[in-house]
């Protein structure tokens, strides 16, 4: 398989010395941050009180299928608080860092287009997944395929939950905001936990058809790989923030089938990153199929979006997103990401005929279980 496109500065993956120890020296000494986080709530205890977290919104999908358009758009509601690139070096103390910083940050910067060379501009103040690093500190075993990833109802972490609703709390006093939103591709293994947690979240989970997003997802990996060869940095660096999805340390969720991990590790390590690929879509959004089939109060706060109509009929999705999220006032944001909206323009699949069956094979049995699946907005709106 290839794919026809015009290939991306890897200068974007050259992290800085000055980044990389300033990196390093937060990644080793994370449990004093942790532990300076939980001061920073003692001391704040009686502000943080008066905050309450209201239908948190996450946004989970497998990498590719369009969840950082939908954040950046969801972010855009003034009432929406999320992390941004810069929350990476404050997101054990918020507070205590937003306080430290006032009057220090540029706001001017230019927008530049990000590393993964798909045309989405970002500037230091862009909405971003940051909260893995949180998930990382207080479960050691998140990104170790040889184990079920899987979070649900039957988790308990109190020194986690704890310290994960006043980080909500604080995410909403630093913003001035009444709503959480997260971006989070590992969250789809962890649903029925949050769920647990805040009973009234709502969850946003875009999915796409597995031909273009297999070719996505593989573009990326190349570029990431070249990427860890010439700036081998970047690899540590994106180990830190938890991000896994493509490069030298790929490394896929396990949603409690350890054996089809093992295969689709093997696969990959064979150079057969199509069957790899497809089997690991198929792996991850079988998963979810079997939670939302199965459990129908967790349906009833999830909304599926499909790439392709978000693109294609983008003002009428977007409507029903917001709807599902119970945010109002959106006209002008909707029309905003409605005219900016399209299938991707920068890149071509070019499947053979053996790669396309593949892809079919493997997974033409969940396309089709979620195309039986329905939208549960309208049962959620404004609740």
């Amino acid at each position: 398989m290839t794919t026809s496109t015009v290939q991306p500065d890897l200068q974007a993956f050259d992290i800085p010395w000055h980044e990389h120890l300033l990196s390093s020296a937060l990644h080793s000494t994370r449990h004093m941050w942790r532990r300076l986080g939980q001061l920073e709530s003692s001391v704040l205890r009686d502000r943080l009180e008066t905050v309450k977290i209201d239908r948190p919104i996450y946004i989970a999908g497998l990498a590719r299928s369009g969840s950082t358009i939908l954040l950046e758009a969801i972010a855009g509601h003034p009432q929406v608080a999320t992390h941004t690139y810069r929350d990476y070096w404050s997101i054990f103390t918020p507070i205590w860092a937003n306080q430290a910083t006032q009057g220090l940050r540029s706001e001017d910067a230019s927008p530049a287009e990000r590393a993964h060379g798909d045309g989405i501009m970002i500037t230091p103040d862009s909405p971003e997944a940051i909260e893995e690093m949180l998930w990382m500190e207080f479960f050691d075993d998140l990104h170790d395929p040889l184990v079920s990833n899987v979070l649900d109802e039957s988790c308990d972490n109190r020194a986690f939950e704890a310290f994960y609703q006043d980080h909500i709390h604080k995410m909403l006093l630093v913003r001035g905001a009444n709503r959480y939103a997260s971006k989070g591709n590992y969250n789809l293994s962890r649903l029925s936990y949050l769920l647990k947690l805040f009973p009234d979240a709502r969850f946003v989970l875009p999915i796409r058809d597995p031909l273009t997003q297999i070719a996505s997802l593989q573009k990326q990996h190349v570029l990431l790989s070249k990427a860890a060869d010439k700036y081998p940095r970047s690899v540590q660096y994106l180990d830190r923030v938890g991000h896994y999805e493509f490069g030298a340390h790929r490394i896929p969720i396990n949603a409690g089938d350890a054996a089809t991990v093992q295969d689709v590790n093997a696969l990959w390590d064979r150079g057969e990153d199509v069957r790899g690929w497809a089997r690991y879509w198929a792996h991850l959004y079988g998963f979810v199929a079997d939670q939302l089939e199965s459990d129908s109060r967790l349906g009833e706060h999830v909304l599926v979006v499909r790439y392709e109509e978000l693109c294609d009929d983008s003002t009428d999705v977007l409507s029903q997103i917001f709807a599902h999220c119970g945010l109002d006032d959106c006209e002008e944001l909707i029309e905003q990401y409605a005219t900016k909206l399209h299938r991707p323009q920068y890149y071509r699949p070019n499947f053979d005929a053996v790669d396309e069956r593949t892809i079919e094979e493997e997974t033409r049995a969940v396309v089709d279980r979620f195309a039986s699946l329905t939208s549960p907005a309208a049962s959620l709106a404004g609740c």
